[in-house]
């Protein structure tokens, strides 16, 4: 017989990462609302961070990002409207395209790594050094390969 009675929930480790990335994000959003950049704070904006600065195929950011070809085309459609990448020849590929970001596309980059350091400033000063090098140390044991992905 199934007991139909809601368990205690349990205190864990997903549930307390969430949380704090649910903060931060909310954080870093503010903060970036407060500098005219609320389209950073959007999920096109995990783009930016696929692109590097040589620019990257189109097909290279569907790989990377995981999308079907047509989201990531609206996409790029829709950050090339607003100046944020460009689109140019592939020089090795004549049916190609190489995104790249603009001067704008840059600034906002530029941008968001401030917001991250203020915010982690003052978590750091929140935590104190220590306890916040333990737990960035920590974060990098649990997920290894994050940076890659970073934005």
């Amino acid at each position: 017989m199934v007991d139909e009675k809601l368990p205690e929930l349990i205190d864990h480790l997903g549930w307390r990462l969430w949380r704090a990335a649910r903060l931060w994000k909310a954080e870093f959003d503010s903060r970036m609302n407060a500098r005219g950049l609320s389209w950073y704070t959007e999920g096109r904006a995990s783009m930016i961070a696929q692109i590097g600065d040589n620019g990257i195929r189109q097909s290279g950011l569907v790989r990377r990002l995981g999308l079907t070809k047509q989201a990531v085309q609206q996409i790029i459609d829709e950050l090339a409207t607003e100046e944020i990448v460009s689109r140019r020849p592939d020089p090795s590929d004549n049916r190609g395209r190489i995104i790249a970001l603009t001067p704008k596309g840059i600034a906002a980059a530029h941008a968001a790594n401030e917001v991250k350091r203020e915010i982690e400033a003052a978590q750091r000063q929140q935590l104190g050094t220590a306890r916040f090098d333990a737990l960035m140390d920590t974060l990098r044991d649990l997920a290894p390969d994050a940076g890659e992905d970073s934005a």
